[in-house]
């Protein structure tokens, strides 16, 4: 069982119908966390400053930070328990669906071929699809530059798709060559051994790659979407999806956002987001 717990003074617990993490049924996760005091989280465990995990210790980066304090939010003043998991793109449906996890964190886009099988609290911040290559690279400096590249893939996650196919679930429809990859680290990890030419995905994401080796990765500085990344829970559990909602409110009204955004990017360069998106309507 891949999961770290940690006790979070003042946090929540959460669930839809039986999850993991024990105290039987509940109809939300809102429920299970006032009602139990734990909570199963899913994060990326392998994209820096967004949600990483070295060794045995806990996931760190801004989507961990934000459940963290989502939780706390929910929780009202009561303790809880944390049960970090990891939550890859090909994944996280699933593992809301079958109850592994209650809550998702895991630069998670909201989009219209996921809402019949997630309901989406959120969006918490507004994202924008960027690219990625070697610094030294001469032919790529644009996004229209990609006609004919190598191309990172990765499955469950839509950045190919809006590199290679036509709206609406795709937007550039660009005739690129795909180099599958397990996950985003895999996919820096053939883009440093020249495997393939760029990868394209969500530019906090990219930039937390780059500003681990400094130098070696250029951004293209060139966004051609519009990213809303959800917190994604079971299907239907509106209840703790309006009440994550308010959390999501109060963190951007409070400066935690701002604040966050900062702590984790705000050497990158990046233009950061200065203000909440509007809110999903639960359903």
């Amino acid at each position: 069982m891949r999961a770290v717990a940690v006790v979070l003074a003042g946090a929540v617990a959460i669930a839809v119908p039986v999850a993991c993490g024990g105290g039987g049924a509940y109809s939300s996760v809102l429920g299970k966390i006032r009602g139990t005091g734990q909570v199963v989280v899913g994060t990326k465990w392998d994209q820096p400053s967004l949600g990483l995990k070295v060794g045995t210790g806990d996931p760190e980066g801004f989507d961990v930070d934000v459940a963290r304090y989502v939780v706390a939010k929910l929780a009202d003043g009561r303790p809880v328990h944390i049960t970090w998991w990891e939550a890859p793109a090909a994944g996280r449906e699933a593992l809301l669906q079958n109850g592994t996890v209650d809550m998702v964190f895991a630069t998670y886009s909201i989009t219209e071929a996921r809402r019949p099988k997630v309901t989406f609290a959120g969006p918490y911040v507004l994202v924008h699809q960027d690219t990625m290559v070697l610094a030294g690279n001469p032919d790529i400096h644009q996004v229209d530059d990609l006609r004919g590249k190598r191309v990172c893939q990765v499955p469950g996650s839509n950045s190919f798709k809006r590199v290679a196919d036509p709206p609406p679930d795709g937007k550039l429809d660009l005739p690129v060559v795909a180099v599958p990859a397990a996950n985003y680290s895999d996919c820096v990890r053939k883009l440093s051994a020249n495997e393939l030419d760029a990868v394209s995905t969500e530019d906090l994401t990219l930039a937390g790659f780059a500003q681990q080796v400094p130098g070696l990765f250029r951004l293209l500085n060139d966004p051609f979407t519009d990213e809303l990344y959800g917190i994604g829970l079971k299907k239907g559990d509106i209840e703790t999806c309006e009440a994550a909602n308010q959390a999501v409110a109060e963190m951007w009204r409070d400066g935690t956002a701002t604040r966050l955004l900062r702590k984790w990017f705000g050497e990158t360069g990046l233009r950061l987001p200065t203000t909440m998106p509007p809110p999903e309507r639960c359903s």
